[in-house]
């Protein structure tokens, strides 16, 4: 053999010898164990302990172990040494119904580290009749859908069905079922009519609601007795569910409105939630010593009484909680008719500007038409005042302020989105420090682009978790950032019986959110408030992940989170 003919040999063999060796190697080498590993990272498993450093390992949807995953292999491998890894944060009100439909992303809570977010404060999705799938439809604004569902089941699976990006649950509406049956008129229901809107809250209940909602401040749920609402309350309580308020007053009548939400609680054997707990008017800042002594007690006595909030010193709502019921009653069309009899107008603005104890005027809680911001408008036409507060208003159009917000509400065929500057930063911390208090958004989760830049919204569909923990945890160290999570995850899950869901531990759902505890921070302003929240790195959601170094995926694993009194599959 000469040597040309060896030397080919040769390379034949070690190329033989190098595929085989390479064989073996990749056969030796273990395929991946776990489909995501979280590793080094700071872990606040949500119980409100001090956090540990370790590992957090997911098969599937599930968490499967958290500790030293060193020498797993994962399909997706995530570094997060020096940043905090936690439970997904829950939104104990979210006004995603709409927004979602637009863009399942849901980017302003998702980037805030949001996985799930609740809906259903007084008015759900379902259970509808025609009606009110029809006034539905009249009432929407820059965002539009049909209505292909009745039920609240119906609306949660719709949104599924779309891809979404967070979970979401629903409380059912009180005020939804009352409509359903008797309208908008101010009578108590007959025993019949009673009967079905039971019926309606155990089907609710069934198909996964969480409890029973209510918005007591407005028509024509102030119509509700308590006596009403006890008997919606008690079907809920039959199936694990709570009751969640918003109070009949948040001002002056604050204490009266607490107890009856502790009556209700009593009475119907069930957990009570206050929405967005406060006291509103300056007048009436001291009154939240009194009603968080009321919840104390009623607490010490047994009852499971506890309440969420936001963190802002200004509330959001519509032009409605300037004007008495009694122009209201009947829905909206009725309102305008009222607003637009000279001898009705002529009473109705007297009513705005006088102080009363027989509802809860928005406008004497803010002490002045300037610290009323108009922030949302169907009618193009009035788009150009958003932005500008109803005394700037006021003063263009040459009218007084009560005046002007009649005509607002009748040219724009909705009450207008208004944000109201009412309450007490001295408050807002000492509400955040109460062990039972957990936080909600109470406004819908949207992205700085399309359709939601056609009107203005409250910074804190941006910012309101990112703001806990940047400015009340990280600068003024109102809470340890351990309780915050707590507050941000297993009390609301606990509060809500949510399984699996609001702890990192083996065999609960994978909701984990990666966060850096230095950086996190709201943007949003209310000049400003399309801006997006920025200190989130990663976020899983059962699983899937959403975000990645601060980047949305595009993913929508979103599913719907369904109470204790669920009957499906």
């Amino acid at each position: 053999m000469n040597g040309a003919h060896r030397v080919h040999r040769n390379a034949a063999v070690l190329s033989a010898l190098a595929v085989l060796s390479a064989s073996l190697i990749l056969s030796c080498t273990p395929s991946p164990t776990y489909d995501v590993v979280i590793r080094h990272g700071t872990v606040y498993d949500g119980s409100g302990g001090k956090p540990v450093q370790a590992d957090v390992a997911i098969r599937g949807d599930s968490i499967v172990g958290i500790g030293d995953y060193s020498k797993a292999h994962a399909r997706t491998e995530v570094d997060a040494t020096g940043l905090a890894v936690a439970p997904g944060f829950i939104n104990m009100l979210s006004w995603a119904t709409q927004s979602l439909i637009q863009d399942g992303r849901g980017m302003g809570d998702i980037m805030q580290g949001v996985t799930l977010e609740v809906m259903g404060e007084g008015e759900s999705m379902g259970p509808w009749n025609d009606a009110q799938k029809a006034f539905d439809v009249s009432q929407q604004g820059d965002i539009k859908y049909p209505v292909t569902w009745s039920t609240l089941g119906g609306y949660m699976d719709s949104l599924v069905s779309r891809g979404i990006s967070t979970n979401v649950a629903s409380f059912v509406g009180a005020t939804t079922v009352r409509v359903h049956e008797i309208g908008s008129i101010n009578r108590a229901p007959t025993p019949e009519e009673l009967e079905r809107m039971r019926g309606l809250v155990r089907q609710a209940m069934e198909e996964g609601a969480l409890g029973v909602g209510s918005a007591l401040i407005y028509t024509p749920a102030t119509f509700a007795s308590t006596e009403e609402l006890i008997e919606l309350s008690k079907v809920a309580s039959s199936y694990g569910g709570s009751y969640i308020s918003h109070i009949r007053n948040e001002s002056s009548q604050l204490p009266q409105a607490i107890d009856e939400l502790i009556r209700i609680s009593r009475e119907a054997g069930i957990h009570a939630e206050v929405y967005h707990f406060k006291a509103a008017g300056k007048e009436n800042w001291g009154l939240i010593d009194t009603a968080i002594a009321q919840i104390e007690r009623a607490r010490a006595s047994g009852l499971n009484v506890t309440a969420d909030m936001y963190n802002y010193t200004a509330s959001s709502t519509g032009l409605d909680a300037i004007m008495p019921p009694w122009v209201q009653e009947g829905g909206y069309d009725e309102w305008v008719k009222r607003l637009k009899d000279p001898a009705i107008r002529k009473r109705v603005a007297r009513e705005i500007v006088t102080p009363t104890d027989a509802w809860d005027n928005g406008y004497i809680s803010t002490g002045s038409p300037d610290k009323i911001l108009l922030v949302g408008f169907k009618a193009d036409s009035l788009k150009k005042y958003t932005g500008r507060t109803l005394a700037d208003v006021a003063k263009i159009r040459g009218k007084s302020a009560p005046e002007t917000a009649m005509d607002l509400v009748i040219g724009d065929g909705t009450r207008v989105q208004c944000v109201f500057f009412e309450m007490s930063e001295d408050n807002v911390k000492k509400e955040m420090a109460l062990p039972w208090v957990s936080f909600a958004s109470d406004g819908e989760s949207m992205a700085p682009e399309g359709v939601f830049l056609l009107s203005n919204t409250h910074p804190r569909s941006y910012g309101n978790f990112a703001r806990l923990l940047g400015k009340y945890v990280r600068e003024e160290k109102v809470i340890p950032l351990e309780e915050a999570i707590r507050k941000l995850t297993s009390l609301p899950a606990t509060n809500l019986g949510l399984k699996r869901r609001g702890m990192l531990k083996t065999g609960d759902f994978a909701d984990v959110v990666v966060f850096d505890p230095a950086t996190i921070i709201d943007h949003a302003t209310f000049d400003k408030p399309h801006q997006l929240a920025t200190g989130v790195r990663d976020l899983f959601v059962n699983g899937v992940q959403v975000v990645k170094d601060g980047t949305h995926t595009g993913s929508k694993p979103g599913r719907v989170v369904r109470g204790p009194g669920y009957k499906g599959r």
